[in-house]
């Protein structure tokens, strides 16, 4: 595994590897270390094929930066849908323009809208960052 910035951790994909999963230089893929599975997709950066992994999946998996570790990789074809809540749903239909720009999001900057109002700790906030992501939304901003 390694190491970039104070944070940042990935895994080197050498370039058989992505051919012989046949979906193209990012492909969506399922990601095993030490048993533990998570969804992810693979990111060109200069020109490497990497795969992310976060803290929360480092300490899933006991891996950490520099360890050398066994990885299984395959292509992950299901869906990546992600519920809506109830109150973001309905402010979005109040917005078109914003709800046709959400749908083509990517799965991770739908991800993040929807965790963003998920973590409000109170009524106002949440209400607050609803309206916040249908603005952004409805200009054509991703976040």
């Amino acid at each position: 595994m390694l190491a970039a910035g104070k944070t940042a951790t990935g895994i080197e994909i050498p370039d058989d590897v992505i051919s012989a999963l046949g979906h193209g230089r990012k492909p969506p893929v399922r990601v095993t270390i030490n048993g533990f599975t998570y969804r992810s997709t693979v990111a060109v950066m200069g020109g490497t094929c990497m795969v992310g992994i976060s803290a929360e999946n480092r300490a899933a998996t006991g891996a950490s930066a520099g360890d050398e570790i066994d990885i299984h990789l395959e292509v992950d074809t299901s869906p990546r849908d992600i519920a809506l809540p109830d109150d973001f749903a309905a402010a979005l239909g109040e917005a078109p323009t914003a709800a046709e720009f959400f749908e083509r999001l990517s799965s991770s900057n739908k991800r993040w809208h929807i965790t963003n109002v998920q973590g409000a700790k109170t009524p106002e906030t949440r209400a607050r960052r609803i309206a916040k992501s249908v603005e952004a939304l409805s200009q054509g901003q991703a976040r």
